[in-house]
Protein backbone atom coordinates (compact mmCIF):
# COMPACT_ATOMS: atom_id res chain seq x y z
CA UNK A 1 0.00 0.00 0.00
CA UNK A 2 1.11 3.54 -0.80
CA UNK A 3 0.09 6.86 0.71
CA UNK A 4 0.42 10.48 -0.37
CA UNK A 5 0.41 13.09 2.37
CA UNK A 6 0.34 16.75 1.42
CA UNK A 7 -0.44 20.02 3.15
CA UNK A 8 -3.64 21.93 2.45
CA UNK A 9 -2.77 25.27 0.79
CA UNK A 10 0.73 24.89 2.24
CA UNK A 11 2.01 28.47 1.91
CA UNK A 12 -1.18 29.98 3.32
CA UNK A 13 -1.41 27.36 6.08
CA UNK A 14 2.25 27.92 7.00
CA UNK A 15 1.52 31.60 7.61
CA UNK A 16 -0.98 30.59 10.32
CA UNK A 17 1.34 28.26 12.26
CA UNK A 18 3.02 30.94 14.38
CA UNK A 19 0.22 33.50 14.15
CA UNK A 20 -2.94 32.15 15.82
CA UNK A 21 -4.66 35.50 15.33
CA UNK A 22 -5.17 34.78 11.60
CA UNK A 23 -6.09 31.07 11.79
CA UNK A 24 -9.79 31.86 11.41
CA UNK A 25 -9.28 34.53 8.76
CA UNK A 26 -8.96 34.35 4.95
CA UNK A 27 -5.28 34.38 3.95
CA UNK A 28 -3.60 34.64 0.54
CA UNK A 29 0.10 34.48 -0.31
CA UNK A 30 1.71 36.39 -3.19
CA UNK A 31 4.42 35.34 -5.62
CA UNK A 32 7.82 36.99 -6.11
CA UNK A 33 7.73 40.78 -5.94
CA UNK A 34 4.15 40.53 -4.66
CA UNK A 35 3.02 39.93 -8.23
CA UNK A 36 0.24 37.30 -8.23
CA UNK A 37 -1.74 35.20 -5.78
CA UNK A 38 -0.08 31.78 -5.46
CA UNK A 39 -1.83 30.30 -2.41
CA UNK A 40 -5.36 30.65 -1.05
CA UNK A 41 -6.41 29.14 2.27
CA UNK A 42 -9.72 27.20 2.46
CA UNK A 43 -11.46 30.13 4.16
CA UNK A 44 -10.37 32.50 1.38
CA UNK A 45 -11.53 30.01 -1.28
CA UNK A 46 -15.10 30.58 -0.13
CA UNK A 47 -14.70 34.17 -1.33
CA UNK A 48 -13.92 32.84 -4.84
CA UNK A 49 -10.48 34.42 -4.86
CA UNK A 50 -8.72 33.13 -7.99
CA UNK A 51 -5.18 31.78 -7.86
CA UNK A 52 -2.51 33.30 -10.13
CA UNK A 53 -4.51 36.51 -10.47
CA UNK A 54 -2.32 39.67 -10.41
CA UNK A 55 -2.52 41.24 -6.98
CA UNK A 56 -3.20 44.75 -8.23
CA UNK A 57 -6.37 43.55 -9.98
CA UNK A 58 -7.95 42.14 -6.80
CA UNK A 59 -6.42 44.51 -4.22
CA UNK A 60 -9.71 46.32 -3.56
CA UNK A 61 -11.70 43.08 -3.41
CA UNK A 62 -9.28 41.62 -0.86
CA UNK A 63 -9.44 44.76 1.25
CA UNK A 64 -13.24 44.76 1.14
CA UNK A 65 -13.35 41.24 2.62
CA UNK A 66 -10.52 41.84 5.14
CA UNK A 67 -8.28 39.21 3.57
CA UNK A 68 -4.86 38.83 5.20
CA UNK A 69 -2.10 39.26 2.60
CA UNK A 70 1.37 37.77 2.92
CA UNK A 71 4.48 37.85 0.75
CA UNK A 72 6.15 34.50 0.08
CA UNK A 73 8.23 33.63 3.14
CA UNK A 74 10.40 30.94 1.57
CA UNK A 75 12.68 30.55 4.59
CA UNK A 76 9.71 29.74 6.84
CA UNK A 77 8.13 27.37 4.31
CA UNK A 78 11.33 25.38 3.83
CA UNK A 79 11.79 24.90 7.57
CA UNK A 80 8.16 23.88 8.16
CA UNK A 81 8.39 21.50 5.20
CA UNK A 82 11.37 19.71 6.75
CA UNK A 83 9.55 19.40 10.07
CA UNK A 84 6.42 18.07 8.39
CA UNK A 85 8.37 15.45 6.45
CA UNK A 86 10.09 14.26 9.63
CA UNK A 87 6.71 13.76 11.31
CA UNK A 88 5.15 12.00 8.31
CA UNK A 89 8.19 9.74 7.87
CA UNK A 90 7.61 8.14 11.26
CA UNK A 91 4.47 6.41 9.98
CA UNK A 92 6.02 4.19 7.28
CA UNK A 93 9.14 2.20 6.55
CA UNK A 94 9.73 3.95 3.20
CA UNK A 95 9.36 7.66 2.44
CA UNK A 96 9.87 9.67 -0.71
CA UNK A 97 9.66 13.47 -0.48
CA UNK A 98 8.08 14.53 -3.75
CA UNK A 99 7.84 18.31 -3.28
CA UNK A 100 7.97 20.95 -0.56
CA UNK A 101 4.54 19.89 0.74
CA UNK A 102 4.06 16.34 -0.63
CA UNK A 103 5.46 13.05 0.60
CA UNK A 104 4.84 9.52 -0.63
CA UNK A 105 4.89 6.66 1.87
CA UNK A 106 5.28 2.98 1.02
CA UNK A 107 4.15 0.42 3.57
CA UNK A 108 5.79 -3.01 3.65
CA UNK A 109 6.51 -4.29 7.16
CA UNK A 110 4.16 -1.67 8.62
CA UNK A 111 1.30 -3.00 6.54
CA UNK A 112 0.84 -6.02 8.82
CA UNK A 113 0.26 -3.74 11.81
CA UNK A 114 -2.40 -1.52 10.21
CA UNK A 115 -5.96 -2.78 10.52
CA UNK A 116 -7.83 0.28 9.23
CA UNK A 117 -6.21 2.59 6.70
CA UNK A 118 -8.68 5.43 7.24
CA UNK A 119 -7.99 5.42 10.97
CA UNK A 120 -4.27 5.33 10.28
CA UNK A 121 -4.59 8.33 7.96
CA UNK A 122 -6.43 10.16 10.72
CA UNK A 123 -3.53 9.44 13.06
CA UNK A 124 -1.12 11.00 10.54
CA UNK A 125 -3.31 14.10 10.21
CA UNK A 126 -3.63 14.47 13.97
CA UNK A 127 0.12 14.08 14.54
CA UNK A 128 1.01 16.78 11.99
CA UNK A 129 -1.64 19.13 13.41
CA UNK A 130 -0.70 18.46 17.04
CA UNK A 131 3.03 18.98 16.51
CA UNK A 132 3.03 21.57 13.73
CA UNK A 133 -0.47 23.06 13.32
CA UNK A 134 -0.49 22.26 9.60
CA UNK A 135 -3.61 20.70 8.01
CA UNK A 136 -2.81 17.79 5.66
CA UNK A 137 -4.72 15.44 3.40
CA UNK A 138 -3.93 11.71 3.30
CA UNK A 139 -4.72 9.32 0.47
CA UNK A 140 -4.02 5.56 0.36
CA UNK A 141 -3.88 3.32 -2.71
CA UNK A 142 -2.25 0.15 -4.08
CA UNK A 143 -0.18 2.30 -6.50
CA UNK A 144 1.36 5.80 -6.23
CA UNK A 145 -1.08 7.13 -8.85
CA UNK A 146 -4.10 5.75 -6.99
CA UNK A 147 -2.72 7.15 -3.73
CA UNK A 148 -2.53 10.52 -5.47
CA UNK A 149 -6.14 10.10 -6.63
CA UNK A 150 -7.24 9.19 -3.11
CA UNK A 151 -5.47 12.27 -1.80
CA UNK A 152 -7.40 14.38 -4.33
CA UNK A 153 -10.62 12.83 -3.02
CA UNK A 154 -9.61 13.40 0.59
CA UNK A 155 -9.25 17.14 0.03
CA UNK A 156 -11.68 18.01 -2.75
CA UNK A 157 -14.47 15.45 -3.11
CA UNK A 158 -17.57 15.33 -0.89
CA UNK A 159 -17.89 12.51 1.62
CA UNK A 160 -14.27 12.57 2.80
CA UNK A 161 -12.79 14.40 5.75
CA UNK A 162 -9.15 14.73 4.87
CA UNK A 163 -8.55 10.98 4.51
CA UNK A 164 -9.45 8.59 1.67
CA UNK A 165 -8.40 5.00 1.02
CA UNK A 166 -8.65 2.90 -2.15
CA UNK A 167 -8.70 -0.80 -1.25
CA UNK A 168 -10.23 -2.37 -4.35
CA UNK A 169 -11.73 -1.71 -7.80
CA UNK A 170 -15.02 -0.55 -6.31
CA UNK A 171 -13.29 2.14 -4.23
CA UNK A 172 -11.20 3.11 -7.23
CA UNK A 173 -14.17 3.52 -9.56
CA UNK A 174 -16.14 5.54 -6.99
CA UNK A 175 -13.34 8.10 -6.82
CA UNK A 176 -12.13 8.08 -10.44
CA UNK A 177 -15.66 8.69 -11.74
CA UNK A 178 -15.68 11.99 -9.87
CA UNK A 179 -12.24 13.06 -11.10
CA UNK A 180 -11.65 15.12 -14.22
CA UNK A 181 -8.99 13.86 -16.62
CA UNK A 182 -6.71 16.81 -15.91
CA UNK A 183 -6.77 15.94 -12.19
CA UNK A 184 -5.03 12.62 -12.85
CA UNK A 185 -1.38 12.75 -11.85
CA UNK A 186 0.75 13.52 -14.90
CA UNK A 187 -2.09 14.21 -17.36
CA UNK A 188 -2.66 17.97 -17.34
CA UNK A 189 -5.07 20.13 -19.31
CA UNK A 190 -3.44 19.86 -22.73
CA UNK A 191 -3.31 16.07 -22.73
CA UNK A 192 -6.80 15.94 -21.22
CA UNK A 193 -8.20 17.75 -24.26
CA UNK A 194 -6.70 15.11 -26.57
CA UNK A 195 -8.17 12.32 -24.46
CA UNK A 196 -11.57 14.02 -24.50
CA UNK A 197 -11.51 13.96 -28.30
CA UNK A 198 -11.30 10.17 -27.98
CA UNK A 199 -14.52 10.14 -25.94
CA UNK A 200 -13.05 10.03 -22.43
CA UNK A 201 -14.76 12.22 -19.85
CA UNK A 202 -13.36 11.19 -16.48
CA UNK A 203 -10.40 9.47 -14.83
CA UNK A 204 -12.50 6.30 -14.74
CA UNK A 205 -12.67 6.33 -18.56
CA UNK A 206 -8.89 6.59 -18.77
CA UNK A 207 -8.52 3.65 -16.37
CA UNK A 208 -10.57 1.47 -18.75
CA UNK A 209 -8.20 2.01 -21.70
CA UNK A 210 -5.79 -0.57 -23.07
CA UNK A 211 -2.29 0.37 -21.94
CA UNK A 212 -0.69 -0.93 -25.16
CA UNK A 213 -2.98 1.23 -27.28
CA UNK A 214 -2.26 4.29 -25.10
CA UNK A 215 1.47 3.66 -25.41
CA UNK A 216 1.18 3.47 -29.19
CA UNK A 217 -0.92 6.63 -29.55
CA UNK A 218 0.65 8.73 -26.79
CA UNK A 219 3.63 7.64 -24.70
CA UNK A 220 5.00 4.99 -22.37
CA UNK A 221 4.51 7.44 -19.48
CA UNK A 222 0.75 7.69 -20.04
CA UNK A 223 0.58 3.92 -20.54
CA UNK A 224 2.12 3.47 -17.10
CA UNK A 225 -0.42 5.89 -15.68
CA UNK A 226 -3.22 3.72 -17.11
CA UNK A 227 -1.67 0.61 -15.57
CA UNK A 228 -1.35 2.37 -12.23
CA UNK A 229 -5.01 3.43 -12.38
CA UNK A 230 -5.85 -0.22 -13.00
CA UNK A 231 -4.00 -1.23 -9.84
CA UNK A 232 -0.66 -2.39 -11.25
CA UNK A 233 2.24 -0.59 -9.60
CA UNK A 234 4.92 0.27 -12.15
CA UNK A 235 6.50 3.45 -10.79
CA UNK A 236 9.61 3.29 -8.64
CA UNK A 237 10.76 6.21 -6.53
CA UNK A 238 13.27 7.09 -9.25
CA UNK A 239 10.48 7.13 -11.82
CA UNK A 240 8.33 9.26 -9.54
CA UNK A 241 10.92 12.01 -9.50
CA UNK A 242 14.08 11.93 -11.57
CA UNK A 243 16.99 14.30 -11.28
CA UNK A 244 16.42 17.53 -13.12
CA UNK A 245 17.94 17.72 -16.60
CA UNK A 246 18.21 21.51 -16.35
CA UNK A 247 18.52 23.78 -13.32
CA UNK A 248 17.61 27.46 -13.41
CA UNK A 249 17.63 30.33 -10.97
CA UNK A 250 15.82 33.42 -12.23
CA UNK A 251 14.02 36.28 -10.55
CA UNK A 252 12.73 39.73 -11.36
CA UNK A 253 14.16 42.64 -9.38
CA UNK A 254 12.25 44.41 -6.64
CA UNK A 255 13.34 47.65 -8.33
CA UNK A 256 14.91 48.36 -11.70
CA UNK A 257 18.69 47.94 -11.92
CA UNK A 258 20.88 50.22 -14.02
CA UNK A 259 24.32 49.77 -12.43
CA UNK A 260 26.78 47.18 -13.68
CA UNK A 261 28.07 46.22 -10.22
CA UNK A 262 24.55 45.45 -8.98
CA UNK A 263 23.80 43.39 -12.10
CA UNK A 264 26.95 41.31 -11.52
CA UNK A 265 26.03 40.81 -7.87
CA UNK A 266 22.58 39.50 -8.81
CA UNK A 267 23.97 37.13 -11.45
CA UNK A 268 26.57 35.78 -9.02
CA UNK A 269 23.85 35.03 -6.48
CA UNK A 270 21.87 33.10 -9.09
CA UNK A 271 25.02 31.20 -10.08
CA UNK A 272 25.57 30.21 -6.44
CA UNK A 273 21.99 28.97 -6.17
CA UNK A 274 22.40 26.88 -9.32
CA UNK A 275 25.69 25.44 -8.04
CA UNK A 276 24.08 24.50 -4.72
CA UNK A 277 21.21 22.72 -6.48
CA UNK A 278 23.67 20.89 -8.72
CA UNK A 279 25.58 19.57 -5.73
CA UNK A 280 22.39 18.58 -3.95
CA UNK A 281 21.34 16.24 -6.76
CA UNK A 282 24.87 15.02 -7.47
CA UNK A 283 25.30 16.71 -10.85
CA UNK A 284 27.77 18.95 -12.63
CA UNK A 285 27.13 21.49 -15.38
CA UNK A 286 28.75 21.18 -18.80
CA UNK A 287 27.03 24.28 -20.14
CA UNK A 288 25.40 27.35 -18.60
CA UNK A 289 23.06 30.00 -19.96
CA UNK A 290 23.06 33.54 -18.57
CA UNK A 291 20.54 36.25 -19.51
CA UNK A 292 19.47 39.77 -18.59
CA UNK A 293 16.38 41.66 -19.74
CA UNK A 294 14.40 44.83 -19.25
CA UNK A 295 10.61 44.85 -18.91
CA UNK A 296 8.50 44.11 -21.99
CA UNK A 297 6.12 46.81 -20.84
CA UNK A 298 8.70 49.58 -21.15
CA UNK A 299 10.10 51.28 -24.22
CA UNK A 300 13.29 49.98 -25.84
CA UNK A 301 12.82 46.41 -24.62
CA UNK A 302 16.18 44.66 -24.31
CA UNK A 303 17.07 41.04 -23.72
CA UNK A 304 20.33 39.23 -24.26
CA UNK A 305 21.50 35.75 -23.37
CA UNK A 306 24.86 34.03 -23.59
CA UNK A 307 25.94 30.38 -23.41
CA UNK A 308 29.25 29.10 -22.11
CA UNK A 309 30.69 25.56 -22.30
CA UNK A 310 33.02 24.46 -19.52
CA UNK A 311 36.03 22.44 -20.57
CA UNK A 312 35.60 20.54 -17.31
CA UNK A 313 32.04 20.19 -15.95
CA UNK A 314 31.60 21.84 -12.57
CA UNK A 315 29.33 22.38 -9.59
CA UNK A 316 31.74 24.67 -7.76
CA UNK A 317 30.14 27.98 -6.71
CA UNK A 318 33.41 29.88 -7.17
CA UNK A 319 33.88 28.75 -10.77
CA UNK A 320 30.28 29.46 -11.81
CA UNK A 321 30.37 32.85 -10.09
CA UNK A 322 33.61 33.79 -11.82
CA UNK A 323 32.28 32.84 -15.24
CA UNK A 324 28.97 34.70 -14.96
CA UNK A 325 30.90 37.78 -13.80
CA UNK A 326 32.85 37.68 -17.05
CA UNK A 327 29.69 37.16 -19.13
CA UNK A 328 27.97 40.07 -17.38
CA UNK A 329 30.25 42.48 -19.26
CA UNK A 330 28.65 41.41 -22.55
CA UNK A 331 25.13 41.42 -21.10
CA UNK A 332 25.21 44.90 -19.63
CA UNK A 333 23.95 47.88 -21.63
CA UNK A 334 24.08 51.45 -20.35
CA UNK A 335 20.85 53.36 -19.74
CA UNK A 336 18.90 50.08 -19.60
CA UNK A 337 16.49 49.47 -16.73
CA UNK A 338 17.09 45.78 -16.09
CA UNK A 339 14.03 43.96 -14.76
CA UNK A 340 15.06 40.30 -14.70
CA UNK A 341 18.22 38.17 -14.83
CA UNK A 342 18.91 34.49 -14.52
CA UNK A 343 21.42 31.66 -14.73
CA UNK A 344 20.69 28.16 -15.97
CA UNK A 345 22.69 24.94 -16.06
CA UNK A 346 21.36 23.49 -19.31
CA UNK A 347 23.52 20.43 -19.87
CA UNK A 348 24.12 18.26 -16.82
CA UNK A 349 26.05 15.11 -16.04
CA UNK A 350 26.28 12.91 -12.94
CA UNK A 351 29.19 13.85 -10.68
CA UNK A 352 30.17 10.18 -10.40
CA UNK A 353 30.61 9.91 -14.18
CA UNK A 354 32.12 13.33 -14.83
CA UNK A 355 34.28 13.47 -17.95
CA UNK A 356 37.57 15.23 -17.26
CA UNK A 357 39.67 17.04 -19.86
CA UNK A 358 43.09 15.95 -21.01
CA UNK A 359 44.20 19.57 -21.54
CA UNK A 360 42.37 21.49 -18.77
CA UNK A 361 42.93 21.13 -15.07
CA UNK A 362 39.93 20.50 -12.83
CA UNK A 363 39.63 23.54 -10.53
CA UNK A 364 36.76 22.15 -8.42
CA UNK A 365 37.21 21.98 -4.64
CA UNK A 366 34.53 19.45 -3.60
CA UNK A 367 35.64 19.34 0.04
CA UNK A 368 35.44 23.13 0.27
CA UNK A 369 31.92 23.09 -1.24
CA UNK A 370 30.91 20.31 1.15
CA UNK A 371 32.07 22.43 4.07
CA UNK A 372 30.24 25.49 2.67
CA UNK A 373 26.99 23.55 2.29
CA UNK A 374 27.28 22.02 5.76
CA UNK A 375 27.74 25.42 7.44
CA UNK A 376 24.83 26.99 5.55
CA UNK A 377 22.64 23.97 6.23
CA UNK A 378 23.28 24.21 9.94
CA UNK A 379 23.27 27.97 10.51
CA UNK A 380 21.02 29.23 7.71
CA UNK A 381 21.39 29.94 4.02
CA UNK A 382 24.09 32.46 3.11
CA UNK A 383 25.64 32.37 6.58
CA UNK A 384 28.81 31.78 4.59
CA UNK A 385 28.95 33.14 1.05
CA UNK A 386 31.21 34.52 -1.66
CA UNK A 387 32.33 38.12 -1.37
CA UNK A 388 31.04 38.77 -4.89
CA UNK A 389 27.49 37.96 -3.71
CA UNK A 390 27.45 41.30 -1.89
CA UNK A 391 26.32 42.25 1.58
CA UNK A 392 23.37 44.59 0.99
CA UNK A 393 21.37 43.24 -1.91
CA UNK A 394 19.32 46.25 -3.03
CA UNK A 395 18.13 44.27 -6.04
CA UNK A 396 16.25 41.72 -3.91
CA UNK A 397 12.58 41.15 -4.68
CA UNK A 398 10.07 43.32 -2.87
CA UNK A 399 8.10 41.62 -0.12
CA UNK A 400 5.98 44.32 1.47
CA UNK A 401 3.78 41.82 3.31
CA UNK A 402 6.53 39.52 4.59
CA UNK A 403 5.79 37.78 7.90
CA UNK A 404 8.58 37.15 10.42
CA UNK A 405 10.96 34.30 9.63
CA UNK A 406 10.21 32.70 12.98
CA UNK A 407 12.53 29.71 12.73
CA UNK A 408 15.49 30.94 10.68
CA UNK A 409 16.26 34.48 11.93
CA UNK A 410 17.23 35.19 15.53
CA UNK A 411 15.46 38.55 15.59
CA UNK A 412 12.20 36.91 14.46
CA UNK A 413 12.03 34.17 17.10
CA UNK A 414 8.55 34.25 18.69
CA UNK A 415 8.49 36.04 22.04
CA UNK A 416 6.19 35.22 24.94
CA UNK A 417 5.57 37.99 27.46
CA UNK A 418 4.69 36.77 30.95
CA UNK A 419 3.09 39.12 33.46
Amino acid sequence: MYALVDAVAFYASAEKVFDPSIRDKPVVVLTNNDGCICAVCPIARKLNIPKFQPYFKVRDYLAKHNVVIRSSNYELYADLSERMMNIVGRFADNQHIYSIDESFLHFQNYQLLIKNWSDYGLQIRQAVWRELKLPVGVGFGPTPTLAKAANHAAKKLPGFNGVAAIHNDRDSQAILQQMALQDVWGVGSRLAKKLQLMGMKSAADLAKQDAKMIKKQFSVVLARTVQELQGTSCLSWDAVRENKKEIYSTRSFGQRVMHFAILVEALVNHAVIVARKLRKQGSVAKRILVFAASSRHEDNYYKKQLIYDFSVPTADSRILAQQVSVMAVQLFRTNTRFYKVGVGAIELAPTANMQLSLFSQNQDKPELMKCLDAINQRYGQDTLKLVSQGQHQVWNMKRHFLSPRYTTHWQDIPKILCD
